[in-house]
Parts: structure tokens; sequence; C-alpha cells
């Protein structure tokens, strides 16, 4: 089959794209990078000029005046121009319903040509859109990444995105796209509730991890344990960074001798990844229930990860063991667990090995493309 990939945020599409080719399969990606991760992708809709010195003036002056992101445009624009090559797929995955990121308007006229030109439409929601904000703002869940926002300011310029979703520009996004589908795929729990009620939702499949391509890294305690902490500013308090961050300040304190701290802060993936290889233990995020692409990553090479581990997902997939250690926005709880794990270090090395067979058993780039391909027939 030919399959199409619009969007990629967190190198998801990318893992399925390398399954999907393994199968036999041809598969392209059509994306802007998601800025400073800077994602391959094969028909680019990056946004150069915006970032030239004289585009980034320009952009700033006009969102200061005008309250308009050209950057956006550029990415319609930039897409618009690959769209003779968006033609004739037997499937199209939409990475969320605004995969190309420009505005509304812009959005919905390139999806249209999209829906014309190919044969199935499938979406992935796999962070937020129109049902996933809804869903936060209500407060469904015990807890959420909304959770700063409804505790200590609703100036937070972080949730600004979200909140964007709830406009009526988005939820006449949210229509078309619903109209145009043909089913909707949950990539981890944290989605599952939000859509589980569509008529056309098609159920869970877990994020793709290519295992091929990550080595497995036993952890080796000789004297100090290392921990890392990556910080993206613009998720600093949806993924609850300041717990992590004052949780490190104690134990910096109570261990001198005994751990390595690395805090690496909005850095391009790869320079990324080439600094938690150093850590046996990786601090994700505290309010998700289930696990993130970059939490599957490094559990996939046997790192103690600090993140979405709650008792729905121990549920959903059967586990007696931990395989990652439930984060919550507790600094106190975190205290205890990290130090547990410090005075313990051989818990460290037995949760890394039951952590890389559990991303072998249902994170497998080829087994979840497989699930995929069976999912886009029905």
């Amino acid at each position: 089959m030919r399959i199409l990939l619009i969007g990629e945020f967190s190198r998801l599409h990318n893992s399925l794209k390398e399954g999907l080719i393994e199968l036999g399969h041809e598969v392209y990606i059509v994306g802007n990078g998601d800025g400073f991760k800077n994602y391959p992708v094969d028909y680019s809709t990056k946004a150069f000029w915006c970032e030239t010195k004289i585009g980034t003036f320009i952009r700033k002056s006009i969102h200061k005046i005008f309250k308009i992101d050209i950057i956006k445009i550029e990415f319609g624009i930039r897409f618009y121009f690959h769209l003779d090559k968006l033609k004739n797929f037997d499937i199209v995955q939409l990475i969320n319903e605004a995969p190309i990121q420009t505005l509304p308007f812009l959005e919905r006229f390139l999806l249209k040509k999209i829906f014309k030109n190919n044969k199935k439409i499938v979406l992935l929601c796999c962070g937020v859109d129109y049902l996933v904000a809804q869903h936060l703002i209500e407060k469904k869940e015990r807890y959420s990444i909304m959770n700063p926002y409804f505790e200590k300011s609703k100036n937070i310029k972080e949730y600004q995105f979200i909140l964007d979703y709830l406009k009526p520009s988005s939820k006449k996004t949210h229509d078309f796209v619903y109209e145009n589908i043909n089913g909707v795929i949950a990539s981890d729990i944290d989605y599952v509730n939000p859509i589980k009620n569509q008529s056309n939702y098609l159920g869970l499949i877990p994020n793709p991890i290519n295992t091929s391509k990550i080595d497995f890294i036993e952890n080796k305690i000789n004297d100090t344990i290392s921990i890392f902490l990556g910080i993206n500013k613009g998720t600093y308090h949806s993924k609850g960074i300041a717990f992590f961050e004052k949780t490190l300040e104690v134990l910096k304190q109570k261990y001198p001798d005994k751990i390595e701290i690395i805090v690496a802060k909005n850095l391009p993936y790869n320079e990324y990844i080439s600094l938690y290889n150093k850590a046996h233990i990786v601090l994700d995020q505290v309010y998700a229930f289930d696990q993130g692409y970059n939490a599957l990553e490094a559990m996939a090479k046997g790192k103690v990860v600090f993140t979405g581990a709650e008792k729905e997902f121990e549920a959903y997939y059967n586990l007696s063991e931990k395989v990652a250690v439930n984060a919550l926005p507790n600094v106190d709880y975190l205290v205890a667990e990290l130090s547990f794990l410090i005075e313990n270090p051989d818990e460290i090395i037995a949760i890394g090995k039951r952590t890389r067979t559990f991303i072998e058993k249902e994170h497998d780039y080829l087994k979840v493309s497989k699930k995929y391909l069976m999912t886009w027939a029905i």
C-alpha cells in the first residue's frame, strides 16, 4: 500500500514508517519537523523564512499588533506546494485534527484537498485536540496536565494552545475532520476517555518503538546514580517540571556523593538523546496515566522512568511488576520513590530489564505496524 503520514510531534510517525516499510509498504511523511526537535520528514513544511533574522522581527511585530503568528501561514503555503505529491494514497493518517499547523481556514482548505484526492483517512488522537481539550477543561479525570492552569494561574501562556482548540474556528475544523475520516485511533490510555464514545472510534494502538534502532543499556552502577531531567519550556507546567526540580534540590542535599544530576533544556532530539544515554533514571512527567513517546524510548534503553504508570495502565497491560515509576505531583512522594532507588540500586537494574521486555512485547514497531494495518482494513 501507499501510505501518507501527515504531521510529526514525537517520532511516532517515523517509527511507524520504519515498521511499515519493513513490512513492504511505501510510506511518506509530510510535516514541519516540530520546531527545534527537527524530526525527519520526506516533504518538509518547515518555515525557513519566518526563522530568518528579518522574518523573526516581522513575525514578532505582526503577532504583537494583530495576535496572528505568520509562521502558521508559511507552514500552510509550504504544504500547498507539496499537494501534487500528496495524491492517490491508500491510507492517509493525520497526527491530529490540525496536522498542518496553519491558520484554521487554511487548514480546512488544505485538508479538503487531501480528503478529495486520497482513499481512506484515519485520525490519531495522541495529543491535544478539540475533544481532549473539552475533556480536560471539564475536569473529567482525577488529575491532568491542566492542574497548574486550574490551581495556580489561568494566565499561564503555555496553556493557550489548549484553549485555542476550544475556539469556534477550531471546533469547525474538528467537525470538518470528523465528517471526512474513516476512524480515530488513541495512541495511549490518556486519550481513550475523550474519544471512546465516538461512533468511528477504532481503539487504542500503542506507540511504536523501533527497538532495532535502540540498544538496551544494562544499568551498571558504580559510585553514583545518574538522574536525567529534560526541560522543554513549552511544556514546563503541563509536565510538572517544577516538582522534579524541587525534588532534585532535596536529593542534592540528601545524597551529595551518591547522585549525578543531568539537566537538558530545549535541545534538538539527537542532542537530547545523547545526554540521557548516560542516565540510570529519567524524569519525564507527573500528570499522565500512560507513557508518552520520550518515556517509551528511554524505557526501551532500560532506563527507570518517572512518568505516567497509573493503575489504569497496569490493568490494561495486565502488569504484576513495575516497569516504570508512576510520577505524581507531590515532592515528598517523588523524594521517597527516588530515595528508595538510590538506596537500593539493584532495583534500578531489575526495573530496567523489565522495562525493555515490556517495550519489546507491547510497543515493538513491527508488531504495532501490523496492528495499524489490521485497524486500517476495518
